[in-house]
């Protein structure tokens, strides 16, 4: 597949993440305190779909791996606004299968293999360690939101939310600029100024919860 198309599907992927965090901003800015439409998960999801499809063109592990380990997070989130149900069955059918059915199909083409993943020329060893801590962290800032949004019973975007992906989203900036990925640089420097700024609302929403009490 021609580069400029891979490219396309990145940064189409990352303009969606990065409206889904402009839309969730506004709306919180304009209500003083952190809100999460539905819509900012179902973006998420779409997104996720063609930035693991991106990955899979690039055969970057960290890339894939990321987007796997959030995939059925913003599922279960849109189940917990209790909108996954209002989704055509096919197109949940499709959801839910998708990553499996890449992974499957790339190991059974003869496309991807293990040395064409841990073992690219373009990515180093120490730098793919980067790019796989750097996903891992990114993607433990929704392990610990699906965590603590099953306690409340509710979907929400806690104070450690952001302080994770704040932390993340810098690792990743620095895997992507040693990686001279541009896809990954435009969406994540965006998100690193969302995540601060929303950390910021965050506190001033519990200082002002706490000046009531």
């Amino acid at each position: 597949m021609p580069s400029w198309i891979v490219a396309s599907i990145g940064f189409i992927a990352q303009a969606l993440f990065s409206s889904r965090l402009i839309l969730q901003w506004i709306i919180s800015e304009k209500n003083k305190k952190i809100l999460t439409p539905k819509l900012f998960w179902e973006i998420s999801l779409f997104a996720s779909v063609l930035l693991f499809f991106y990955g899979y063109l690039r055969h970057d592990f960290s890339i894939m791996l990321g987007q796997t380990l959030t995939y059925y997070i913003y599922i279960r989130n849109i189940q917990l606004q209790n909108h996954w149900k209002e989704l055509p069955k096919y197109v949940r059918f499709f959801l839910y299968f998708f990553p499996v059915f890449i992974v499957f199909y790339g190991f059974n083409n003869g496309i991807l293999d293990v040395d064409l993943l841990f073992k690219n020329e373009k990515i180093p060893l120490w730098l793919l360690s980067l790019g796989v801590f750097s996903q891992v962290l990114f993607t433990f800032r929704f392990v610990y939101q699906w965590i603590y949004s099953e306690r409340k019973h509710e979907s929400q975007l806690p104070m450690g939310f952001w302080v994770i992906s704040l932390c993340g989203s810098l690792l990743i900036l620095t895997y992507a600029i040693i990686r001279i990925d541009p896809v990954l640089f435009v969406g994540h420097f965006m998100g690193f100024i969302v995540y601060a700024r929303n950390i910021l609302i965050k506190r001033k929403e519990d200082h002002d919860s706490l000046d009531k009490k």
